[in-house]
C-alpha cells in the first residue's frame, strides 16, 4: 500500500517560528525590566536590615562595656575587640562576620553622638555614594 504524501508537511514554518521567538522575546524583556526595579527596592531593604542588626549589636556592646564604640573603633568593634579597649566585659563578636559594605559596595557610617540626641547613628550613602540625595540616591538613616 503507498502512502499519500501531504503538499506541506506538518509543522511549524520558519515565520511562525519567528514570530514565537519575537513574542518570548518581548515577554522576557518585560519581566527583566520589571525584575530590576525590584532588584533596587531589595537593595534599601537589606541597607535597612543591616542597619537594624548593627543598632542590636551596638546596644549589646554597651551592655558589656558600658559605653558605645568610638568614631576610631567603629562598626569594627562588634566584630574585633578593640585594641584600644581597656575594660575587659567585651563579650564579642556582636555580630556574626566581618561588618560588610552596604549593598552598593560603600561602607557604612558610624558616627557618635547620633542626630536629634541619639547615642549614635549608622548610615549609608545609598545608591550615588554621597549625603543627600533623593528616591534611589537618597541615604538610608537609623535615626529616621
Amino acid at each position: 500500500m503507498k502512502k499519500k504524501y501531504k503538499k506541506y508537511s506538518e509543522g511549524w514554518s520558519f515565520v511562525e517560528t519567528l514570530i514565537v521567538m519575537a513574542i518570548v522575546l518581548i515577554l522576557t524583556a518585560a519581566v527583566g525590566f520589571s525584575a530590576i526595579k525590584q532588584i533596587e527596592k531589595a537593595r534599601v531593604v537589606t541597607a535597612k536590615s543591616q542597619i537594624e542588626t548593627f543598632s542590636l549589636a551596638l546596644d549589646s556592646y554597651y551592655m558589656d562595656v558600658g559605653a558605645y564604640p568610638t568614631s576610631e573603633q567603629g562598626l569594627e568593634a562588634l566584630f574585633t575587640k578593640p585594641v584600644s579597649l581597656s575594660n575587659n566585659n567585651w563579650d564579642g563578636p556582636y555580630i556574626t562576620k566581618a561588618v560588610p559594605k552596604d549593598p552598593w559596595g560603600n561602607d557604612y557610617q558610624y558616627i557618635i553622638p547620633g542626630e536629634n540626641g541619639l547615642p549614635y547613628g549608622i548610615s549609608s550613602l545609598g545608591k550615588d555614594g554621597m549625603e543627600g540625595g533623593e528616591g534611589k540616591d537618597a541615604d538610608i538613616r537609623s535615626w529616621e
